[in-house]
């Protein structure tokens, strides 16, 4: 196993549109694509986090619909970080729906934000950012943990 710093407690939210398209942000430290996601902070639970998270990334005010899964698997979990820093993140996903908001870049994380249909997803998106799409849209009752 390749060396990790530190391991995390992370929100991730699948946010689907009225034709079926998932919401993704081109992340500004690495370029890529990816689900809007982040870290909890303390004292903050997972929906807290994931309700902060999509706003403070998305400006758009949401509602968790479901438990999509908790993932931890280091095999698709970790990350390197372009500062050399790498992070083991415990991940726990949510598929929310929309109920505010106007959609725009809200940060300095994000370069873009834009909605993209399952079968144009773009090529430079985030490892594990799939699987996670992959189960939401399976429509399983039972979360996954992966």
């Amino acid at each position: 196993m390749k060396r990790i710093d530190q391991l995390k407690a992370g929100v991730a939210v699948i946010i689907l549109n009225e034709e079926n398209e998932v919401l993704l942000q081109k992340r500004a430290d690495v370029g890529q694509w990816g689900i809007p996601s982040g870290h909890i902070e303390i004292g903050e639970t997972v929906s807290e986090a994931a309700i902060r998270e999509v706003k403070e990334e998305t400006n758009l005010d949401i509602l968790i619909k479901k438990l999509i899964g908790v993932y931890s698997d280091p095999g698709s979990q970790v990350f390197a970080y372009p500062n050399g820093k790498v992070v083991h993140f415990i991940t726990t996903c949510f598929l929310a729906e929309i109920t505010g908001g106007e959609l725009k870049c809200n940060s300095d994380e994000s370069l873009e934000i834009k909605f993209f249909g399952y079968r144009s997803l773009p090529q430079d998106l985030l490892n594990m950012h799939p699987r996670w799409l992959k189960d939401a849209l399976a429509e399983r009752e039972q979360a996954y943990i992966r």
